[in-house]
């Protein structure tokens, strides 16, 4: 049985496009690429990364343009590389001397994966200091209301049962609930 080389791209949000990771993981020889658009902040939910480790077996590689593709955490990136190493199989990066199947690419790995996590650790801190100071100055209100409270309200007065009122509306239920809570 021959190894295979299996390419994981991923970006962070919809305005943003997977193509020259894909471009790269064919040009550095993967036999198959995935791709999806999720945070790296956490591995749930990310269906095309949990197919790959799935299907994964001894003597494949699983390859990256950058580590941070593939996590943004220490512990996640432990986690994926656990299961590749339980299984026999190896991860390697187009753009960093990533390889564990040497002791170098390894401890380059582990390297990499403390500044990634300092990285989003940094960037969350940013993120709350620029909140707080935008809150201070009266400038943040916060994310636009989702749900329709008025309607929500309107529809239960003409007797219209919760989980109509979600189904009609397209929201949750439990959304349904937090509006009329203030309605009585």
């Amino acid at each position: 049985m021959t190894s295979k080389t299996y390419g994981y791209g991923r970006v962070s949000t919809d305005d943003q496009d997977c193509s020259i990771q894909e471009a790269a993981l064919y040009a550095a020889g993967c036999d198959i690429v995935r791709s999806e658009k999720m945070s790296g902040t956490t591995t749930e939910g990310r269906k095309e990364l949990e197919t790959l480790l799935d299907f994964i077996r001894s003597g494949d590689t699983l390859m990256v343009t950058r580590i941070d593709r593939l996590a943004r955490s220490v512990a996640d990136l432990e986690k994926i590389v656990g299961v590749l190493k339980e299984r026999g199989a190896f991860l390697r990066a187009t753009e960093q001397p990533i390889d564990t199947s040497t002791p170098a690419g390894v401890a380059f790995l582990q390297m990499l994966a403390v500044f990634a996590q300092f990285e989003t650790a940094i960037r969350r801190e940013r993120q709350m200091e620029g909140i707080a100071k935008a809150k201070e100055a009266g400038a943040y209100k916060g994310r636009k209301p989702s749900v329709p409270v008025e309607e929500v309200r309107r529809l239960r007065a003409e007797g219209v049962r919760p989980a109509d009122i979600a189904r009609r509306l397209k929201i949750g239920r439990g959304s349904v609930y937090r509006a009329l809570e203030g309605a009585a």
